[in-house]
């Protein structure tokens, strides 16, 4: 297909060629680089590139992340464009990139180069049983980059998590377990974290930040109380003496999500741990999350999840 553009003179049109859909980054590719290699179905892919190859052909290729990536580096340097966003990844650098991004990799110290790349899956993300109060106060400060310059022994904690869910991958030959276990030490490593980024945060917080820290606080420690029962942001926006439009407003500069947005996922958090573990029924379920019948409680899980309460509980 093309698409036809005319000159500013009178001239016939001339043809363009549409553009290309970005393609993904695949394992195929990143295998190629690594010293060592995992994968676990779609779930997640562990590699560690090293100074042992070179390989020009991985830089000035634009391509997109479909998971949910972190990179550390341990010793040289790699210089990227995130979303037309530049980094430079040096040495005891990790930094995040949320599913979907795109991004071009401009330059490679592959002479000293050792780093980890980890890419988890958007749906094994959602499938590990986030502290969603802890998550949004690590979020706070605004701006709060995707890198960090991590401490030699942050660098060796994390590198020790990284190293487990490698070994449980390639080790464990039970895929039950290995799911379970990895679910675990991903969830505790993104923990680890958000602990390294609450220590950086506290040191930049302004009276300005602390007064919107203590309202999403305050907002977080209503929701654990009430999400059950309560999903109208009025209700949480009364309880804190502020208008619903304030409170959604600080929530989304401070932690990039609205108040709705948090109620539902603790909603549906709560949702799929009582679906999982409780057992109890689906109709039991919808009326202790206070929905007015099964089918109602039936739509907003699907909504939010793609799945129906019953599919979940059989997945």
């Amino acid at each position: 297909m093309y698409i036809c553009t005319k000159t500013d003179q009178d001239t016939p049109y001339m043809p363009r060629r549409k553009e290309q859909p970005i393609p993904p980054a695949s394992p195929e590719m990143i295998v190629k680089y690594s010293k060592q290699f995992s994968s676990f179905a779609s779930d997640y892919i562990f590699s560690r590139v090293s100074k042992t190859e070179r390989f020009s052909d991985l830089t000035s290729h634009t391509m997109r992340m479909q998971g949910v990536t972190m990179v550390m580096c341990l010793n040289g340097s790699i210089d990227i464009d995130v979303n037309l966003e530049s980094y430079h990844i040096g040495t005891n650098t990790l930094i995040t990139i949320s599913a979907d991004s795109v991004f071009n990799i401009r330059h490679v110290d592959w002479d000293n180069l050792d780093a980890y790349v980890f890419i988890i899956s958007p749906e094994f993300m959602r499938d590990i049983n986030f502290d969603l109060s802890l998550m949004a106060t690590i979020s706070i400060t605004s701006n709060q980059p995707p890198m960090m310059t991590l401490d030699n022994e942050e660098v060796a904690l994390m590198s020790r998590y990284f190293d487990l869910i490698h070994y449980n991958t390639v080790d464990n030959t039970d895929a039950h377990y290995v799911r379970s276990i990895a679910r675990s030490l991903i969830a505790a490593s993104i923990y680890q974290l958000m602990q390294f980024a609450s220590k950086r945060a506290e040191r930049r917080t302004t009276p300005a930040m602390s007064r919107r820290v203590n309202y999403i606080k305050e907002f977080m420690h209503l929701l654990k109380t009430h999400h059950r029962k309560e999903r109208s942001v009025a209700f949480y926006a009364n309880e804190l003496f502020i208008t619903p439009k304030y409170l959604s407003s600080i929530l989304r500069r401070s932690t990039g999500r609205s108040a709705a947005q948090w109620i539902d996922d603790y909603v549906i958090l709560e949702a799929k741990n009582l679906l999982r573990f409780s057992g109890k029924n689906v109709q039991q379920i919808a009326y202790e999350l206070n929905f007015s019948n099964q089918s109602s409680f039936g739509k907003y899980f699907k909504h939010m999840t793609g799945m129906s309460p019953t599919q979940f509980q059989k997945s």
